[in-house]
């Protein structure tokens, strides 16, 4: 592998090398424009002044920003005729004619003054059709900020309004129908949301949010992780001179709870931070639930389970990004963020056994359950631009990141029949760390812009399921260590990448190549034994995009996605918390390939209307699924996982944003997905073929006085557990109110959740050979809300970040589905 990693860099050497070489050797134009600019009454100097070079026919040249003292320079000119356009928030722009010869190839402006910007009393109001939807060759992006609707929702509730993502009954983000997708946070990986990610964007204020990117052929710069793609949530960081940010508080009943949110972003001179809060708690309220076996064979038997069930939860967070411009081509940022939940449950159920030959047995279940999550990450990235070309980067990035966990439950057993198992407890105890060290190189070859990195990940994780029994005797609670379990995991995973952008009129291309090689070692203290795996793979990534003159456009992409098994598939605890029901990973699990070919198009967004219209085709071999069994010696049903699936899908997305008159906006967001999956090995005999779909129609209407109102409709089929389960699908409505209680700064709403239902069965249903079995849980589905937001700041420029740093998009998800 070191031979890999060394044979790559001298590659990597090689073209730097070759290029710069190259670059050298061309005939590179010699004229320079120069000079200092300064406020015009003050006299002083004013940096991060943005100075464009453009044609006489308005094309851009150049750009650059003032440095310290004021002074900007742009180099390596054609003799010939520009304009120079200077812009600075607050101030006039100003734009000077330039001209460039044999005669004169310097063109020293001495200082030039901007003179301050005078507004009238009244306030000025820009209004500008914004698009809501805009698609790029390899990704879809949803305008937050162009949306209504973001000024008084939190993120997760705007999720189902966006092409290719969905939200569960359990409030669980879904990716083209799947768990198995990255999320980063302005292009970093983050662990509060790779672990906490729906508890997190509860209480994520949407205004906080100025754009989602669905990524649907990631470039071959992203790790290969993700089998759906990857979510990129780009928060507030457009901000001048000054400081702007947002606060936010909500509240929902019965189910949910308070919460509180908040951004801060501020510039002063080099120095900019971005950062970003919120805490919440969530209450859901005590519900009843069944859960019905039957078997067949020899011995058939009913197992009928009865109960209630009640939890609450409390879940904060915290995250910063720090920038300081050393000089104009010396950047040092850095990024950080903690989360922290806390959770505690109650299940009481009563569980009865009947045979042929009438009741074998029954007890009543007192199950306490309460547990905490937490993890911190912290990276620097270093850039370095070169004067030669000041497109050309090369950064520097490291990351340090940590995650624990603790599950703890109580089960007390009672007026038991025929029931042997002594009441226990079981505590399973989670930690991992990571390190990254990324290096990133970017370099303009003519129209080409050449993009190469190498990257490695160390990862140490490791579990300890402790399983306690009570001793009747002595009245102590005493380890049984053939239910308890050790497990210690590391992954490594080397990767290097090489891909090149450029554009030829309305044709825009990305293509490129990521190799990763994988080395992993699992160990089993509690039995001695090991498991070894170590894999190599060349992602390939293709991405086109066609615009035509009315601003539309199609794109075609191709790539191939990995799904490594995360440590939560991998573990071999068993969770016995339902002792009738029992569940457990698999650390032999192998790691999934996903081909993706994907089409689409887009209107470009008319006055009225803009659609996108999208197709994929997937297929893919060893797909980890769960697995479930049912064994007659112990009456116990098992559930694990394993690569037992063989198939593919085609999936249609259709996005529709109508706005007919000023006053109302109807927003449409649908897909359906044709799976066929064929079960391998010892599921040979399971096959899946089911359409799934989802569609989301929202109704925006605006009254005088600030006052709004929106109306939204959500449908989901049935969706598949398994080869073996399946989920019944449901239907949601909600309505709110609105009102913009000080202009652009201070907002209110108030909204009901199904008012006409007030509980909803979320039934899963799931058989295999010799069972069948059937869970019902009602859940509160009708809530009211209420939340107020307010925006502040006073601005002047733009945060600088580092255009490189890590993202660690290479390991799935924990949780089930598929």
């Amino acid at each position: 592998m070191k031979n890999i990693f060394i044979h790559i860099t001298i590659i990597l050497a090689i073209l730097f090398i070759a290029d710069s070489n190259a670059k050298a050797q061309k005939d590179v134009p010699a004229g320079k424009v120069y000079g200092i600019i300064a406020d015009s009454l003050s006299k002083q100097p004013l940096e991060l002044v943005t100075v464009m070079l453009k044609t006489e026919k308005d094309s851009l040249i150049k750009t650059r920003v003032s440095k310290a003292g004021g002074k900007f320079e742009l180099e390596n000119l054609h003799l010939k005729k520009y304009n120079l356009v200077i812009l600075f928030a607050g101030y006039e722009k100003k734009i000077v004619p330039v001209t460039l010869t044999d005669n004169k190839i310097n063109s020293d402006f001495g200082t030039i003054y901007l003179s301050k910007r005078v507004n009238n009393l009244k306030e000025v109001e820009i209004k500008g059709d914004k698009l809501i939807i805009q698609q790029k060759a390899d990704r879809i992006i949803y305008d937050m900020a162009a949306d209504p609707e973001s000024k008084v929702n939190n993120v997760l509730s705007m999720i189902h309004k966006i092409p290719y993502l969905s939200v569960d009954a359990d409030d669980n983000v879904l990716m083209k129908g799947s768990s198995s997708y990255k999320v980063l946070i302005n292009g970093k990986p983050s662990g509060m949301l790779t672990n906490n990610l729906k508890e997190v964007l509860r209480s994520m204020p949407a205004s906080t949010v100025v754009r989602i990117e669905v990524i649907t052929i990631p470039p071959s710069k992203y790790d290969a992780e993700g089998m759906a793609g990857i979510i990129n949530i780009i928060t507030n960081k457009k901000v001048s001179d000054g400081y702007k940010g947002t606060l936010n508080a909500s509240e929902g009943l019965p189910q949910g709870g308070p919460g509180v949110g908040a951004s801060f972003t501020a510039q002063q001179g080099k120095f900019g931070i971005n950062s970003y809060g919120g805490a919440s708690m969530y209450n859901e309220p005590q519900t009843t639930y069944t859960m019905s076996r039957n078997t067949t064979g020899v011995d058939p038997t009913t197992l009928q389970q009865n109960g209630y069930n009640k939890s609450d939860s409390k879940n904060g967070y915290f995250g910063a990004e720090l920038s300081y411009e050393i000089d104009s081509l010396n950047l040092l940022s850095g990024n950080f963020d903690i989360n922290d939940n806390n959770y505690h449950g109650l299940d009481d159920q009563t569980s009865v056994l009947n045979g042929s030959t009438g009741l074998l047995q029954s007890y009543d279940l007192d199950n306490t359950n309460h547990g905490h999550r937490g993890g911190f990450d912290a990276a620097v990235n270093y850039q370095l631009g070169f004067k030669s070309s000041k497109n050309t980067l090369l950064t520097f990035s490291y990351q340090y990141s940590t995650y624990s966990s603790n599950a703890y439950t109580n089960v007390d057993i009672s007026n038991p029949v025929d029931y042997p198992t002594p009441d226990y407890n079981q505590l399973n105890y989670q930690d991992s760390k990571e390190q990254t060290i990324q290096v990133d190189y970017a370099h303009p070859i003519n129209k080409v812009n050449m993009e190469a990195g190498l990257k490695a990940i160390l990862r140490n994780s490791k579990s300890n399921a402790e399983y306690n029994s009570f001793n009747a005797t002595d009245g102590l609670f005493e380890p049984d260590s053939a239910l308890s379990d050790m497990f210690n995991y590391t992954q490594d995973v080397y990767g290097a990448y090489n891909s090149y952008q450029f554009s030829l009129k309305k044709w825009s291309f990305n293509a490129g190549l990521r190799a990763e090689y994988t080395d992993v070692n699992a160990d089993f203290a509690s039995n001695g034994s090991n498991t070894k795996q170590n894999y190599f793979n060349v992602i390939p990534s293709l991405s086109i995009n066609k615009s035509f003159k009315d601003n539309s456009s199609i794109n075609f992409g191709f790539t191939q996605r990995l799904r490594r098994p995360s440590i939560y598939r991998l573990n071999p605890f068993v969770d016995r918390s339902n002792p009738d029901f029992i569940s457990t990973g698999n650390p032999n699990l192998r790691p999934v390939i996903m081909n993706i070919i994907q089409l689409g198009y887009s209107n470009g967004g008319g006055k009225k209307v803009s659609v996108y219209i999208g197709t994929d085709y997937t297929f893919f071999n060893n797909l980890d699924l769960q697995v479930t069994s049912y064994d007659p010696l112990t009456q116990i049903t098992k559930t694990t996982y394993g690569n037992v699936g063989k198939g593919g899908g085609i999936e249609g997305n259709l996005n529709i944003n109508y706005a007919p008159v000023k006053f109302y906006n109807l927003s449409i967001n649908a897909n359906a997905l044709c799976l066929f999956v064929n079960g391998t090995g010892d599921a040979s005999a399971d096959k899946l073929n089911r359409t799934l779909s989802h569609a989301s129609l929202s109704n925006g209407f605006k009254f005088n006085k600030g006052w709004s109102m929106n109306a939204n409709f959500d449908y989901y089929s049935p969706t598949p557990l398994s080869l073996q389960g399946v989920n019944n699908g449901f239907a949601s409505t909600s309505l709110s109110v609105n009102k913009e209680l000080v202009k652009n700064k201070l907002f209110f709403s108030t909204g009901v959740n199904n008012p006409f239902t007030k509980y909803r069965n979320k039934r899963t249903e799931t058989d295999g050979p010799g069972f069948t079995q059937t869970s019902d849980n009602l859940a509160y589905f009708r809530s009211v809300n209420f939340s107020i937001n307010y925006n502040f700041g006073k601005l002047n420029s733009d945060i600088k970040k580092s255009r490189k740093s890590i993202n660690n998009d290479d390991v799935s998800k924990s949780g089930g589905g598929m």
